[in-house]
């Protein structure tokens, strides 16, 4: 039996990059202010999460990476560590060989492996993570909001795009 997963990676809206940052940043914000919470805010983060890749058409096997991981994290809290180690380890693989954030999918690799050495602290890795995400967005939003202003052709015609 032969299974070809395939990941199409299209020019993000600036919509979509901005409710990305937004959620997250708020996700890391909110984990690191209550941590006792952390059922209610990792679960609904990755459901949101799941949804926000359904409304912009994601492929299906990864909108539906954050729900199933969601859905188990509102079920079991006790298993919060395993499941949203577990969720960093597929996206953070997806980030490493698809997505080309070889260095955010690193990190995030790195954060699963240590959430699972040290479930105790799961929150702050969480929030690490979270942070850690937004931030690079807002980078990468900050920088292609840069590069759009006007440009000027070789025979000094200006283009906006």
């Amino acid at each position: 039996m032969f299974i070809n997963f395939q990941v199409n990676t299209k020019q993000q809206s600036k919509e979509q990059k901005l409710i990305n940052v937004l959620l997250t940043l708020a996700t890391g914000i909110l984990t690191l202010i209550f941590p006792n919470f952390l059922y209610l805010i990792a679960g609904g983060y990755l459901l949101a999460l799941g949804l926000m890749f359904m409304a912009f058409k994601f492929p299906g096997a990864v909108t539906a990476l954050p729900i199933v991981a969601g859905a188990l994290i509102f079920i079991f809290p006790e298993l919060i560590p395993f499941t949203f180690a577990g969720f960093l380890g597929l996206f953070g693989l997806l980030m490493f060989f698809g997505l080309s954030f070889v260095v955010l999918g690193i990190i995030t690799l790195i954060i699963a492996v240590l959430i699972i050495m040290n479930p105790d602290s799961v929150a702050y890795f969480i929030a690490f993570f979270m942070l850690t995400y937004a931030v690079s967005n807002l980078i990468q939003f900050y920088n292609q909001w840069k590069n759009k202003g006007p440009k000027e052709k070789s025979d000094g015609e200006i283009v906006i795009e």
